[in-house]
């Protein structure tokens, strides 16, 4: 964890009140936590994107596939037209948009992830300049110890980032 910390203090931007700023990117699978499914691990990154020390970036790409997702069944809390547009317009007031005009030629030093869908979310870490990815997915999670490849941000999940706020916070 100790890591996962020190990337945080490493990784930030500084906002116009000097308000250390930490950047991040969620998969699809935890924006779902955050607009639908209100999973507790989320919840310490939430407050911190209310307090203005983290903000989540997304580009067309994470949309486009979080708009798909969104008219997915999910049982119960299968969502119609409408609320699928009430938690996108959520997840666009909550995200910056990054036009991925940092960093792209670095874009072919990234590893290759196991499931090609995933990696757009390692491209917009990048593009952004963000301190954590966060996700639960294996696939990306098994690039958190990629050796060969380093990456300049960590991939976290949501419990990991909890953690790791809490720990700059005191």
């Amino acid at each position: 964890m100790k890591d996962v910390t020190s990337s945080l203090r490493h990784r930030i931007t500084t906002s116009p009140a000097a308000v250390p700023v930490t950047r991040l990117v969620l998969d699809t699978n935890v924006w779902l936590d955050w607009l639908l499914f209100e999973d507790p691990e989320v919840t310490p990154v939430k407050a911190a994107v209310a307090a203005g020390r983290a903000e989540v970036f997304v580009d067309d790409a994470v949309e486009s596939e979080l708009v798909r997702v969104l008219a997915y069944p999910f049982g119960i809390k299968t969502l119609d037209i409408e609320k699928q547009a009430e938690l996108l317009a959520q997840c666009r007031r909550i995200a910056r948009k990054s036009e991925g005009e940092n960093r792209k030629a670095e874009v072919n030093l990234l590893p290759k992830c196991e499931d090609p869908d995933d990696q757009k979310f390692l491209e917009l870490a990048l593009a952004c300049g963000a301190a954590y990815l966060v996700t639960r997915d294996r696939a990306l999670l098994e690039l958190a110890w990629h050796k060969a490849r380093p990456l300049p941000y960590r991939i976290v999940t949501p419990a990991q980032l909890g953690a790791a706020l809490k720990n700059c916070d005191g």
